[in-house]
């Protein structure tokens, strides 16, 4: 069986984390004995809608922010979430999959970036008072919860970051009341005493078939001995949800023809 993969964000050979992504696809397609054939998609070109991004049965939103089309990003972002297609965001694919929520799903029109546009009224995404970038940080993952099933029921877990922005944490209860869940916390004692930033590192969509963003980036842990957890769910869930038989939402639809 063979999957199509559409990678949301601007590639940049030779560097790490998108080298990476590519090799932990290779990975879990092996684990899960399938053939996974995947395609970057460069953000200007989506927002010009010169992509058919409903070929593809899965979409991972990478790392290597700020995109060249902020908008295009959020368009395919809003594209997976509106059509129920699974749905992986990693490092700056998951702070765009909560500024696309924050715009669409929570009344927040003019949520921003700070990468962006560091004086903007509203800044959802702000930079972190301390740097993650190169750092292994402990987290707790919720009981019943996608990111728990992942990781196989486990309740702690350790995690490498290539980030420096994050979700302020003035906004997570406004997340949890439009049901997006945070299953994943960084749990160090230098998150516990930050008030600015959110422990949050892991969100997810309940009603979403899959639907996860991660502040980490799980890619770099990947082995062929031992592929990601995450990335394997991906791959899973992407293989079970066929791009032409996923349940549409007409009503709702973004057209990419």
């Amino acid at each position: 069986m063979t999957i199509e993969i559409g990678i949301i964000g601007d590639y940049q050979k030779g560097w790490g984390s998108h080298d990476e992504i590519e090799s932990s696809i290779g990975h879990s397609a092996a684990q899960l004995g399938i053939r996974v054939e995947f395609t970057w998609l460069p953000t200007r070109d989506l927002e010009r809608r010169e992509i058919d991004i409903t070929q593809f049965a899965g979409l991972w939103c990478s790392s290597g922010s700020p995109y060249k089309s902020l908008k295009g990003a959020l368009q395919a972002i809003k594209y997976a979430r509106e059509m129920r297609v699974p749905f992986l965001g990693t490092c700056g694919g998951c702070q765009h999959a909560l500024l696309e929520i924050a715009r669409d799903c929570l009344g927040v029109a003019d949520a921003q970036h700070a990468e962006y546009d560091p004086n903007a009224s509203e800044i959802f995404i702000s930079k972190l008072t301390c740097s993650l970038a190169g750092q292994e940080m402990p987290l707790e993952l919720s009981d019943d919860s996608l990111a728990s099933k992942l990781y196989g029921g486990k309740k702690n877990i350790v995690e490498k970051y290539y980030c420096n922005f994050g979700l302020k944490r003035q906004y997570e209860d406004l997340l949890k009341s439009g049901n997006v869940r945070i299953s994943g916390s960084d749990i160090s004692e230098q998150a516990v005493k930050n008030q600015d930033d959110s422990q949050g590192r892991i969100f997810e969509l309940p009603d979403h078939p899959f639907f996860i963003a991660t502040l980490f980036v799980p890619q770099v842990a990947s082995t062929v001995a031992a592929p990601h957890p995450v990335v394997t769910g991906f791959l899973r869930a992407a293989q079970l949800a066929d791009a032409r038989s996923i349940d549409r939402l007409p009503s709702r639809a973004v057209s990419y023809r």
